[in-house]
């Protein structure tokens, strides 16, 4: 019997993108699979006849072979038809089709033509995550912190076998040892994990009493963790292989700590560098003083000079909190606020008034020249 033209097959102009053959393909392959029309044979030869189309027309050698030379080009290379296909050219299958079954699956499954038998590979150990609490002091110097946390451990009856001492694994009755059932799906055989022993293959039948047959038991465990210098809030750190068990012969998981510093009543930070407030009087910042301020390490003093105006920052340097990547030491901003005093009496208001004559302040009313002059003087 004559073959049909591949893109009359397809119901594509042969112009047509490799999008437009995709899409042509899709519709047609649902519409004709052999699970939607079983026993139909008009449909399953449908099926072939149009992923034959799909397998040329998709491949731009191929498909340009077949646009010069027809269905006898294609002979002379070698294409015999369904059953000559290369698997590269299915790479699509399961984007088309994966869908229409309610699982994935390789090309070979697919096909019936898998390699072999395909085991589950032993699981690695769950990852733990524990969040500690630290003090800013203690994010500026480092500190050792010492945690514990219950953790799965292997079976010390077992060692994690999960059998029971002198007994032996039997092969799954279910797969027969294959760790895959197969189904056929029309003309297609599909493989799926044995639900039964996982993909194992083998079955335990004599669990172990100490564990019952998980190979773990949880135990509590004490480690004792280093904080580097300069760690900022809402930092992980990871501890390589501190985190559950896995199955025997794979590494354990890991361990994340997640690490909270305390705001300080104090000091705010930002980056590696720190800020504070201190207030000092209108008298004291006229004449200036000397002020001890409060470090992470101790105290540090600060000569406040005569005229300072309320919001002067001053910086002292080398005090602030140590970077992780340069390892510089940030440094401390120090914010003086101008208090003026709420209650005074009499006599330090007359005082006041005094002062303010002296220096021939308005004390009444300012109008606007004055608060323009006021201005410019503070910039």
């Amino acid at each position: 019997m004559e073959k049909r033209d591949y893109y009359d097959i397809l119901g594509v102009s042969r112009g047509a993108s490799a999008e437009e053959i995709k899409k042509a393909y899709r519709q047609l392959a649902l519409k004709h699979h052999p699970d939607r029309n079983q026993g139909d044979k008009e449909a399953e030869e449908k099926f072939k006849e149009g992923a034959e189309a799909y397998s040329v027309l998709c491949d731009p050698q191929k498909r340009a072979t077949y646009n010069r030379f027809g269905h006898d080009g294609l002979r002379g290379e070698g294409f015999t038809g369904f059953s000559g296909y290369d698997s590269s050219v299915f790479e699509d299958f399961e984007d088309i089709l994966g869908n229409f079954f309610g699982f994935s699956f390789g090309f070979g499954d697919f096909f019936g033509t898998g390699a072999g038998q395909r085991r589950r590979s032993p699981q690695r150990g769950r990852d733990l995550v524990l969040e500690i609490e630290i003090s800013l002091e203690e994010a500026a110097a480092g500190i050792e912190k010492e945690i514990s946390l219950n953790r799965a451990e292997f079976c010390p009856t077992c060692q994690g076998t999960r059998l029971r001492p002198g007994a032996r694994k039997a092969a799954c009755p279910t797969c027969g040892g294959r760790g895959q059932i197969r189904h056929q799906q029309g003309f297609f055989a599909v493989a799926r994990t044995c639900s039964h022993c996982g993909g194992e293959g083998e079955v335990i039948t004599a669990p172990c009493e100490g564990c019952r047959g998980s190979g773990h038991i949880r135990q509590k465990r004490t480690l004792k963790i280093h904080i580097p210098a300069g760690i900022e809030d809402g930092s992980r750190l990871r501890v390589s292989a501190e985190g559950e068990a896995g199955e025997r012969g794979v590494p354990r998981g890991d361990l994340y700590v997640a690490v909270r510093v305390k705001e300080h009543p104090f000091f705010e930070r930002q980056s590696q560098h720190l800020s504070c407030e201190i207030l000092i009087s209108f008298a004291q910042a006229a004449l200036g003083i000397t002020a001890e301020i409060p470090a992470l390490d101790g105290s540090e003093s600060l000569k406040i000079p005569a005229g300072t105006q309320s919001g002067e920052v001053f910086r002292l340097r080398g005090k602030g909190m140590r970077d992780l990547e340069s390892r510089r030491t940030g440094d401390l901003f120090v914010k003086v606020l101008v208090q003026t005093p709420a209650d005074i009496s009499k006599e330090q208001r007359n005082l006041l008034r005094q002062l303010a004559e002296l220096r021939g302040e308005k004390l009444e009313r300012l109008d606007k020249i004055d608060i323009q002059k006021n201005k410019n003087l503070v910039h």
